[in-house]
């Protein structure tokens, strides 16, 4: 880059450079919502997880909750019928979590006027 002569200076450096500086602040900021966008982006349901997945997740879980309930609460009684229910139910929270991303975060979060998230 050509540098002006000592004493003269360029329209770029004259008065520009607070302009400068809320141009990079105004670049960073929607930067950053892109960022932010693409994050928010990333944890929604996927294509894949149409309702026919879920239903069929939620089917197959009970058809083997009763083996699984017979095997537990044959070989260990109450404390493995216990058991096999929690895996159970721990399975499908973690799916039921990933397929709704904001599923287990409470009604804190909400940004409705009266806290709730329906709409009129």
């Amino acid at each position: 880059m050509v540098k002006a002569p000592a004493g003269v200076q360029s329209s770029g450096e004259r008065d520009h450079p607070p302009i400068d500086g809320a141009v990079e602040r105004r670049v960073r900021r929607q930067f950053a919502e892109q960022q932010m966008t693409a994050a928010r982006d990333s944890r929604t349901p996927k294509a894949t997880d149409s309702w026919g997945e879920r239903f069929g997740f939620g089917i197959v879980s009970l058809v083997l909750a009763v083996p699984l309930s017979a095997i537990g609460g044959g070989i260990a009684h109450l404390p493995g019928l216990i058991a096999a229910w929690v895996g159970i139910v721990g399975v499908n929270a973690v799916q039921a979590a990933r397929t709704n991303p904001g599923l287990f975060s409470g009604r804190g979060r909400s940004s409705g006027k009266d806290g709730g998230d329906w709409e009129d």
